[in-house]
């Protein structure tokens, strides 16, 4: 969910971070309540994605494991699993400088098969 991606990107940049911090981040980027904070807290933490030890709140799942699954489904929803299909529709407007064509070529390089 686009809320618990938002809370998760406030964990991922503080942590670790005590509740009480975390609630006040909470409300100056999300404008929650402390019992919303401590809701979705609660299901994160029921779920295996935070842990809440001593007040004190961290990640037990990565930012780049979350970002991987959304866009493997991003992809295989939307494009029939297709990445060529993806980087169309994404550069369709779009122009690349030097340097991000660069960047995109070295990372086929090294994904590329054989």
């Amino acid at each position: 969910f686009d809320a618990e991606f938002k809370f998760m990107c406030i964990v991922w940049d503080a942590e670790p971070l005590t509740t009480r911090r975390l609630v006040e981040l909470c409300q100056k980027k999300l404008a929650w309540k402390r019992t919303t904070t401590y809701t979705v807290l609660r299901k994160l933490k029921d779920r295996g994605v935070v842990q809440s030890q001593d007040s004190m709140v961290s990640s037990l799942v990565k930012r780049e494991q979350v970002q991987q699954y959304e866009s493997e489904a991003i992809i295989e929803k939307a494009f029939d699993g297709s990445l060529p299909k993806f980087v169309a529709a994404f550069l369709n407007d779009k122009t690349l400088s030097d340097e991000e064509a660069e960047e995109l070529k070295r990372l086929i390089e090294r994904h590329k098969e054989g």
